[in-house]
């Protein structure tokens, strides 16, 4: 007998999906392998090539374009994924961190402008009130719904120098994920958030791959393997989580030595 998928027949709404070697493409790629239809999202045009990809493995897929930070952007989009499917029954927001074909920024806190402030809010931590906003009386219409919030350990476990506005919108996706699973528990969906620690991606900087062979497992993550945890708590395998942060790091905030192995451990 062919074994069904973890979220057959469900319809996802994924973004920040417009980079191959993201932990966006991943998560879309495992959510359709697991049965899924897909709408995925992203300010950048390269959404629809990486939907012509995963239609090309004989996926269904949606591809949508708008600025997850502006509220009318977000309406469309999210309106046109009804049109297209009529309902969204999971929610993953992972867009966030930098906006496509741009920089990190990496600044300290004493000379933060305020520009700079309300950029790293906006798109770590509004993009997701704002996605979130728009779908969930859709959700609570059905009486069903996953909603799964990509934070970080960065933020709500650990910090780095040179990244308040980051680690501020990241704890703040935490503290927005257990408010939202309170008010909606009663209408039949769930709130949960995950915590990548080191990943693999096209976005990794010099520096970061040390960090993750100084994890207790010795590499970073595979987007894949953060994906399959967001899967899981979109699925109904995941029905009574509700308000958590998993955490996706290696073991690496157990730790308390952070250095080479061999020097300590």
């Amino acid at each position: 007998m062919e074994r069904k998928g973890r979220v057959e027949g469900k319809v996802a709404l994924i973004t920040g999906v417009a980079k191959p070697d993201s932990i966006g493409f991943a998560t879309a790629k495992v959510f359709a392998r697991e049965g899924a239809m897909l709408a995925i999202v992203d300010i950048a045009e390269a959404v629809h090539a990486c939907a012509d990809q995963l239609r090309g493995e004989g996926f269904t897929v949606s591809s949508h374009t708008a600025d997850l930070t502006k509220m009318e952007q977000v309406k469309k989009a999210v309106g046109e994924v009804l049109t297209c499917y009529g309902r969204v029954d999971v929610l993953v927001n992972n867009a966030g961190m930098v906006v496509f074909g741009q920089e990190e920024d990496f600044t300290a806190f004493q000379d933060l402008t305020e520009e700079s402030w309300d950029f790293g809010i906006a798109i770590n931590l509004k993009t997701q009130f704002n996605v979130t906003r728009c779908v969930v009386p859709h959700m609570i219409a059905q009486k069903y719904g996953r909603i799964v919030n990509v934070s970080s350990v960065t933020g709500p476990v650990v910090a780095n120098p040179d990244e308040s506005a980051y680690c501020a919108a990241k704890a703040g996706v935490l503290g927005m994920t257990r408010g939202l699973a309170l008010d909606v528990a009663k209408f039949g969906i769930t709130a949960n958030a995950v915590g990548p620690g080191w990943i693999q991606t096209g976005s990794t900087v010099e520096g970061e791959d040390v960090g993750g062979e100084n994890t207790p497992l010795g590499r970073s993550a595979y987007p894949e393997e953060v994906g399959k945890v967001v899967c899981f708590l979109g699925s109904d395998d995941a029905s009574y989580i509700t308000g958590q942060l998993i955490v996706v790091d290696g073991g690496n905030t157990i730790q308390e030595y952070k250095g080479p192995s061999d020097l300590y451990y």
